[in-house]
């Protein structure tokens, strides 16, 4: 993943805010609303990582605690989002 389309820019967690994701070449981009991502990881047909510092970072699903899905870094702790650092998809 290299980009994130957002709901609300002014919710701080990723469960509240995050509504698409994309990532790809500027010859092959692609962008997925949440819940296809969702499926896609729990489903095990695909899986997703984030760059940060060079390092690839995989992308799980959690669930809130309203029984809500959403994706997070492996790495994320509550004080810390790594999809949220991501820039806007175009």
């Amino acid at each position: 993943m290299k980009c994130i389309r957002r709901t609300n820019h002014w919710k701080p967690r990723a469960s509240e805010s995050i509504s698409h994701v994309g990532g790809g070449t500027l010859a092959n981009r692609w962008k997925l609303d949440l819940g296809k991502v969702i499926q896609k990881i729990e489903s095990g047909e695909c899986l997703f990582f984030v760059h940060v510092d060079g390092d690839p970072l995989a992308v799980e699903v959690a669930v809130d605690r309203d029984g809500g899905k959403y994706i997070r870094t492996v790495a994320d702790s509550d004080l810390l989002a790594h999809l949220l650092s991501l820039p806007d998809c175009p």
